[in-house]
This record gives structure tokens, sequence and C-alpha cells, in this order.
């Protein structure tokens, strides 16, 4: 009998199970082991998850008070994890209206409104279920674009739907085939080029399809082992990729007669880091950014013939990560790095003048997520810690800045807390950026240290070629409101600080970067931020992955932990990825270690949290989607059942139709009640009754 309860229940279900997960080990206790219908009700599961979490054995801080003064209001739950009430704002090529994301049939679609008038919006897309990722217009504003994720296997779909009639129109398979957008252009305004594996599941050819009739003409056929493609502002394939054994990056150009050359070969220290941006308006040149002959990577301008680089811009002490191109001359006009936080550098007179004009008028950081055509009309996102995200229409030729709308309006009036920006110094001397965000009324002489020490969470980014940085961030709102420090380390392997450190991770995934980890928790211990015996760790994919490693690898050092889809078996997460990750597998045998040689095969079986589940002393919440292409449920089963073994602390989420992430909103609220109850067990945090944020 297996000794997991879960059933195959609706997409707006989940289901669970918990410790003592044995029909015996219920009795012992009094209780009958819980049988789940085909449907159940989401307030009496939620309520259900509750009361077991009484069983399972969390009770670290169980009486405890939180540092979370009684007078500091509640923040919902659903103002701050649930659905935005728009965000993805794109402005059409004519600057006249937006499309954007927002609740329908309880799920995210797409609308579209004029910009004068947001109250005539109306939905272009009606789902029920799955998630809409990318999306734009096409290059005449009639149709827009967008990938969809109905499954959550990750087999994208691409989409045109007509803005003026709302016809959508699959332009890729609609199953068993990943697909991914490559370009759009004023110069092909009716095509689109697209790259699909529905020839051979592991290989992407390139497609230029009609956006009107959807018919698809082959461009490229991938016989090469091209893993990522680049074309021109005339929709012509020009560049391409290919990762050789080692982890060196070769890359591709095409002639205008079809044929292929090698360009230049990037060593595995530099591929990470290596990430073309667009073309300029001749195709002479390619616009990238490169970390060769340097730490951090720069913007770079690269010519196409004869592979010649000049430096365009570098950031002192970051990478450069973001950057402005223009729409009208295809060349770039300001980038940033961000260290501790973001800083822009104009190339332009006029980019100086965009950003003084910006910067005089927001509170937060302007981000520019679209623009039209001409360069006239931006929408600009406005990102702060204690900033909601707010979007504004940003007319240059009127010089004037309108706001649109706030993504979360419920968090307007909301008590938000500063993020606090430090460097902790790793037990080998690597310093490591982190940021810190505390409780109201904790930090009485504002000091950016609490008055005692208070329960923590230390946050863990996914990734790990990812970085957190200084902004607006729910998840630190939510467990800071709940009485919580919160900490979030840029632990080696992080991207942003320059090729040394984002390699110093390469297949440390259990060791270094877990000490990192650990370093960050013995600091906030140092400075009085944390209470030794009230420490819990939580993350997503990787740092799921890290919230396990840390309960199995050092078991001494959280009283608990929450991990959403994270891998706890690395063997079996690379030999578990989908077919089309195999341009990319040379990368990730550098990076998490090689199981084709016996060191690396060790290296990963040493580093897998589900070998050492016996080690486990503390508890353990564990949520896994039933449709996770990455991360299959089986090692999530996998590691359950080596805590169960063991006896530690385990409660079980399954979410059965979703994947790596939780696209229902109802489910991803299921699991931080879960969560927020989990943790106020373990820490003594404040809980906000179930059922209140799910019912909106």
């Amino acid at each position: 009998m297996s000794p997991f309860v879960s059933a195959a229940l609706a997409p707006v279900d989940i289901g669970i199970a918990f410790p003592p997960m044995t029909a015996g080990n219920w009795a012992a206790k009094g209780l009958a082991m819980p049988v789940f219908p085909a449907r159940l009700n989401r307030l009496f599961l939620l309520l259900f998850v509750a009361a077991s979490l009484a069983l399972s054995g969390c009770r670290f801080g169980a009486g405890e008070e939180s540092a979370q003064p009684a007078s500091a209001p509640l923040i919902s739950r659903n103002l701050l994890l649930g659905d935005p009430a728009r965000s993805g704002v794109r402005i059409s090529p004519d600057g006249r209206n937006l499309a954007y994301l927002a609740p329908r049939n309880g799920v995210l679609n797409l609308w579209v409104a004029p910009v004068s008038s947001l109250g005539e919006a109306r939905a272009v897309t009606g789902y029920a279920r799955g998630r809409i990722g990318w999306h734009g217009w096409s290059p005449d504003g009639r149709s827009l674009l967008y990938s969809l994720d109905s499954d959550g296997d990750e087999n994208w779909v691409v989409y045109a739907a007509d803005v003026a009639n709302g016809a959508n129109r699959a332009l890729t398979p609609t199953s068993g085939v990943s697909a991914r957008v490559l370009s759009l252009t004023s110069r092909d305004p009716l095509a689109v080029l697209i790259a699909m594996n529905s020839r051979d599941p592991s290989w992407r050819d390139v497609y230029s399809i009609n956006i009107r009739s959807g018919e698809p003409a082959l461009v490229y056929r991938n016989e090469r082992g091209f893993g990522a493609f680049w074309a021109d502002q005339n929709n012509r394939l020009r560049l391409a990729t290919r990762q050789v054994r080692g982890g060196e990056l070769e890359l591709w150009a095409q002639d205008a007669m079809g044929g292929w050359k090698r360009l230049l070969t990037l060593p595995p220290e530099d591929a990470r880091l290596f990430a073309p941006i667009g073309f300029d308006a001749e195709g002479k040149a390619l616009f990238l950014l490169d970390s060769v002959g340097r730490d951090r990577a720069a913007l770079v301008r690269l010519d196409t013939q004869s592979g010649e680089k000049s430096v365009l811009g570098e950031h002192q002490g970051a990478d450069v990560t973001d950057v402005w191109i223009s729409p009208v001359t295809h060349q770039p006009q300001a980038f940033a790095g961000q260290y501790l936080k973001r800083n822009w550098q104009p190339l332009t007179p006029e980019a100086k003048a965009d950003l003084e004009f910006l910067d005089a008028r927001l509170v937060g950081e302007p981000v520019i997520v679209s623009r039209s055509r001409d360069d006239q009309r931006w929408i600009v996102e406005e990102d702060g810690p204690q900033t909601p995200p707010r979007v504004s229409l940003y007319d240059r030729a009127a010089n004037t800045l309108r706001t649109l709308f706030a993504e979360r309006p419920g968090l307007l009036d909301s008590m938000l807390l500063p993020m606090i920006p430090t460097e902790i110094t790793a037990r080998d001397g690597l310093t490591l950026v982190a940021y810190l965000t505390l409780p109201a009324g904790s930090d009485g002489d504002g000091d950016g240290r609490p008055d005692a020490p208070l329960p923590l969470v230390m946050l863990v980014h996914p990734g790990p070629w990812a970085r957190d940085g200084y902004g607006f961030s729910a998840q630190h709102q939510w467990l800071a409101n709940r009485g919580y420090a919160v900490l979030s380390v840029n632990f080696r392997g992080s991207t942003g600080f320059g090729k040394s450190f984002v390699n110093a991770g390469n297949r440390q995934w259990g060791a270094k970067i877990q000490e990192d980890l650990q370093d960050g928790a013995q600091w906030a211990k140092a400075q009085n931020i944390a209470d030794p015996a009230r420490l819990a760790i939580m993350g997503q994919a990787f740092g799921g992955y890290s919230a396990l490693a840390a309960m199995a690898l050092h078991p001494a050092s959280f009283a608990c932990a929450v991990a959403l889809g994270g891998p706890s078996n690395l063997e079996a997460y690379l030999a578990g990825l989908p077919a089309y990750w195999k341009p990319d597998l040379e990368d990730l045998y550098v990076a998490i270690g090689d199981p084709r040689l016996p060191v690396g095969l060790a290296l990963l079986r040493a580093q897998s949290p589900a070998r050492h589940g016996d080690r486990v002393k503390g508890a353990v919440l564990l949520a896994q989607g039933g449709q996770d292409a990455r991360v299959r449920p089986a090692q999530s089963a996998q590691m359950a059942q080596a805590l169960e073994t063991n006896g530690a602390g385990i409660t079980y989420l399954s979410f059965p139709e979703e994947g790596g992430e939780l696209a229902l909103p109802q489910n991803r609220l299921a699991f931080y009640a879960a969560a927020e109850a989990f943790l106020g067990r373990c820490l003594g945090g404040r809980i906000e009754p179930f059922g209140a944020a799910e019912r909106g």
C-alpha cells in the first residue's frame, strides 16, 4: 500500500498526504486515514491542512509570540500573492491601445483597451486553465500573439488572437510540441519566426508562420544541433549557438546563401553570461552582453562579418543586465547593472533626459516595459520595496507622465516595509549581496537591526542562475507582515555579479552554495537579527532544492523548511528533463555534475537530499505539481518517503493539474495558506484564518 494519500482531483483541488502516512500510524493516534473524494470543498481541505500540521512534528515555535505588533494590520494573502488586477502591459505599435493580463474565468487572460479609456477593456482570450507566458502585438497591431502552457508541462503553444473579433488561432501544434517566438518585425508585418520541436523532440527547427492564415514555411531544418537562434530586422535568420562537450559555446553565422560558418567560440566560464540582445537596422552588428576578457558582462557590439567586438558600456560592480534599445534606430540608448541597487547609465543625450524626467516624478525605479513604434509613448512600471507596482504612460512628445493603474490596487493603503540591502562575507571570503526585510515595529531606532532577535525565514531564489534584487517582493512583504525577519542571500552561482561569482557555483549545489546560505543564517544570528531556535528556509525550484538540502545536509541549521517543486534527486533530475533540454545538457553537466563520469555521478548522489532523508531532524512542508516537466512527481514522492521512513515531520501537498508554477490562483493561495500555518506552527508567526484570502 502506498504511504501517500492523493486523489486525482479537479484543477481547483489538491491532493494531500500527511505523516504519520500509514494507516497504522494514523490509527495509533486514534484517527482514521483520510480518503479524499473526487471533489473536495477547498475550505474544508484547508482546515484539514491546519489540523494535520499539528501531527507533523512541527512544534518548534509553538506558543512563541511574534515581534510583529498587534496594531500592524494583517495584509491578506490574496492581495499579495493572488493574481494582480492587471499586469504584463504592452502598448500597440501605433501607441493607441494596450494589451495586458487580467483575471477572467478564474485565471489570467489577455485583454485590450484604448490607452485613453481603460473602462472600454474587453477580453480577447477566455481560458479557464493554464497560463499565458510571453505575449506581444503583431507589427500591424491587428493581432496579439501569445504563448500558452495549458497543462503545466511547458509544451508552449503559440496563438494569434484577432483584436477586432477575438478569434484565436493556434500557429503551432497544440499537443506534444514546445514552441517559442524568435522574431517579429515591421519589415515583415504578416510573419512571425518561431522555433519548435515538432520534427524531433530534442531539436527545434525554425519556421516562418503567416499570422493571419497560420500557414507555416520551413526556414531552417536544425541538423547541426543548434540550441538558440537570432534573426535580424528583416526576419532573416542570422545567428545560432551550439554547446559542445565541456561546456564551450559556439556562435555560428548564416550568410545570404544559407551557409553557416563558426564566428567564435566562448569558453565555458563565459557561456552562461553570453546574451544576444538584437541587431542594428542594417544587420551588420549584433548587440549583446559578453564577459570575454573581463569578469563582469559588458554591453558589446559584435561585427557579424569579422567577429570583431567593441565595448559600449560596463558597470563597475556588476554585470550589465538591462539595456534600452530604440525601436526606431535599433541602437542602445541606456544600460543598467545592479549590485545593491540598479543603476542606469545613458548612452545618448535623449536617454539622459528621459531618465532625469522619470526619476524626478517617480518614487520607485522606472522600468520601461513597452514602447510604441515611433518611440514617443512608453509604458513605465514603477518598482520599489514600498511601492506597489504602478503602470504609467510616458508621452515623450507632450512631456507628460500619467498613471494608468496599480497592478495590485488593494495594496495602495497597506503598510509595506522597507528592504535593506547588505553584504555578507562567506567563510571563504566571498562577498554575498543580500536583502533583509523586518516586521513593522521591530526596529525602533531605524538602524536596520531589530530591537530583539526575531524568528527568521530565509527565502531562496530559484535558478540558481538568477538573483534577488532590490524592489517590491510580495513574499518578503507577506512573511514580514506575519512577524518574521526575511533574508534573501545571493549565493555563489547567482547571476549579475560577474563570471567568477556565477562559476563559483559550478558543481556546488549541495556544497558551497549551501554553505553560503548557512553563512547567511550565521550572520543573521551574530547580528542579533535571528533567534537561533526559530529559523526556517523556504524556496521554489532551486530554492526548493536548497530548502531540502539544508534539512538533509545541514540538519541542525533550520527548524523547518518549505519546498515547492524542488529537485531532491539530482541524478533523476538530469535524466528526466524534457527532450528539448538536450541542447543545454552540456552546460548543466558543467554546473551540476556529469552523470556520464563516475566522479560526476558520485557528486550528484552525494548532493541529493532524497538520499540523505535519514538525517533530517526538523519538519518539512513539501509541495509538488503533478505536471511538472522538470521536477517529476516521483522525486518529491521519494523525498517524502525518505522523511516518513525516518519519522521526520512531513506535510506533503500534491497539485495534480499544476506544473512547476502554480498557475491557478486558488491552488497558489492554498499552498501559501498551508505554508503560513506551517511556519506559524514552527516559528510562532501570525496566521491569517484559513479560507479568508482564498475567498478573496
